[in-house]
């Protein structure tokens, strides 16, 4: 069972580019848009990108384990929807760009601790967010 919300699946399919946030060295926030592809064999994100191993994102996510990325868009009628995931993050210096052509070998792995959604299976102005518990169930 994954810690995703059917919707909230269907969502991440639908969309390609979301904002990735880390933390650097000196505690200032770094926000970068980047791809990505809900991994559905492990119930991760992976974030992919051009020149991403030698990236400050890259860097950041690999000094602090943690980050948080956000997809969102306007529906068709115009509100607002999306979903925002924390959680723990891997760096791995290869396989990027077996998920993905095109990009670099080197990418993120986000393993969400925590998910809040609005606009995707609620209201635009609902968000809704829970914990979740990582399980390696597959």
């Amino acid at each position: 069972m994954s810690v995703f919300r059917e919707a909230e699946i269907e969502y991440l399919q639908s969309q390609r580019i979301g904002r990735l946030a880390t933390i650097g060295r000196n505690g200032e926030p770094h926000v970068v848009p980047l791809r990505f592809l809900y991994n559905p064999q492990l119930d991760v994100i992976d974030l992919l990108g051009g020149g991403m191993g030698t990236s400050k994102k890259y860097r950041d996510a690999g000094a602090t384990g943690l980050a948080a990325f956000v997809v969102d868009d306007r529906r068709p009628d115009g509100k607002p929807r999306g979903i925002e995931i924390r959680g723990r993050v891997e760096v791995f210096a290869e396989g990027g760009d077996q998920i993905m052509p095109g990009v670099d070998p080197a990418f993120i792995r986000l393993t969400p601790t925590y998910i809040a959604s609005w606009g995707v299976d609620t209201g635009p102005f609902s968000p809704v967010g829970r914990r979740v518990e990582y399980r390696n169930e597959k």
